[in-house]
């Protein structure tokens, strides 16, 4: 199954490989990454696209404990 990942990170030094690092030790293989750098300089929006066989759910809890991941929310994509 497919999800869509909108995240709002930290702009720090190794923040996407974190993410993607916990994605993927989550079960979950990235498909599609997009981002771009907020206005104000100091976050990123990452819309992410993952592909895997479990519920997304232990994955959105996993990626909100990071400490560069300030939002995460996770939707099946259609």
């Amino acid at each position: 199954m497919r999800y869509q990942l909108d995240l709002t990170l930290r702009r720090a030094e190794g923040a996407l490989a974190r993410v993607l690092g916990t994605a993927e030790r989550r079960g979950f293989s990235p498909v599609r990454i997009d981002g771009e750098a907020q206005a104000d300089g100091d976050r990123w929006h990452l819309r992410m696209t993952v592909e895997g066989q479990r519920e997304a759910d232990n994955l959105q809890q996993q990626l909100a404990k990071l400490y560069d991941c300030l939002d995460v929310r996770v939707q099946p994509c259609r």
